[in-house]
């Protein structure tokens, strides 16, 4: 099963410029913890709820600062034609949840996380992730 089976393909991007109260405030809104950060038709990073916290409220910065201020630049990603079984090896060596789908031509098409794999059917994978990825829950952030 290739990964463009399982990815969500409605995806934001953000600017490096946004202001984190907003992404934040769209994270919530949206229940997300992740959102690509992208300028002149490039990805230029990622930004997540735990940069949000650990780079920006931790270091002493406001909800006015920059995302390019707390966003990761290392941009991990895979083919929407990469298979699902070896996507999700590669997250686990890499130590992500969600990764970044761009097509042949490098442009985003997607993101993959453990939650599409786990409402997914890949085999083996779905039983063991599908209680941790639900959403909703005791730890929900709407």
């Amino acid at each position: 099963m290739q990964i463009s089976e399982i990815m969500t393909r409605d995806v934001a991007i953000v600017s490096p410029d946004d202001i984190i109260i907003d992404v934040a405030r769209r994270m919530a809104d949206n229940d997300i913890g992740f959102i690509p950060v992208g300028e002149n038709e490039q990805l230029v990073g990622m930004v997540t709820d735990r940069d949000i916290v650990a780079r920006g409220v931790a270091e002493g910065l406001d909800g006015r600062s920059k995302v390019r201020e707390v966003m990761s630049k290392d941009v991990k990603y895979c083919r929407d034609t990469d298979q699902v079984e070896e996507v999700l090896a590669n997250m686990g060596d890499i130590q992500v949840r969600r990764l970044v789908v761009v097509d042949d031509n490098k442009q985003l098409c997607g993101v993959v996380s453990l939650a599409d794999a786990a409402r997914g059917t890949v085999d083996g994978t779905r039983p063991s992730l599908k209680g941790v990825v639900q959403p909703g829950g005791e730890h929900n952030q709407s």
